[in-house]
């Protein structure tokens, strides 16, 4: 059932944000022919990023549904208890946000749009926004000094841990 919780997630808020909605976005415009063809690698990359994390949040007896989605967890599930640090969780404290940013950007290369780009902007400041306002000070709250740690050796976005 935790499976289908996540996919259920992974299918609503991150499908739709970072692919239904570029993919929308494109309007006539197809697939930009050549070496453009390339940045298929882009789209490839955030999507095993995003499903690498979400098999670390299932993993941990979670999925990535936001404490704030509670009265849907019967639909999608809820935050794991403990804090996720494994996997790609090594070197970025947020890396579903990294895979969805990832495959928008490589949608706007992929159809050459300039809308798409601007919308991969205005995403990723919202996750951005999201994280520093809302997720990270309810992790501090709910994990505490163990959380704090991670924040200290583990970067926000990418890098080296500390």
């Amino acid at each position: 059932m935790l499976w289908l919780r996540g996919i259920v997630f992974s299918v609503l808020i991150p499908g739709f944000v970072g692919f239904w909605a570029p993919y929308s976005m494109r309007g006539d415009k197809g697939l930009a022919g050549g070496l453009w063809q390339l940045d298929w690698i882009a789209v490839a990359a955030g999507v095993t990023l995003y499903a690498s994390c979400l098999a670390s949040f299932l993993a941990a007896h979670g999925t990535p549904a936001i404490f704030f989605t509670r009265p849907l967890r019967f639909l999608l599930g809820e935050e794991p208890a403990g804090l996720v640090r494994n996997g790609f969780y090594r070197v970025s404290r947020n890396p579903m946000y990294l895979g969805v940013t990832l495959a928008i950007f490589g949608q706007a290369l992929l159809f050459a749009s300039r809308t798409i780009a601007l919308y991969g902007a205005i995403v990723w400041m919202w996750f951005h926004l999201v994280v520093t306002l809302v997720e990270e000070p309810h992790l501090h709250a709910k994990q505490g000094a163990p959380y704090d740690e991670y924040c200290r050796q583990v970067p926000r976005w990418l890098g080296r841990a500390r």
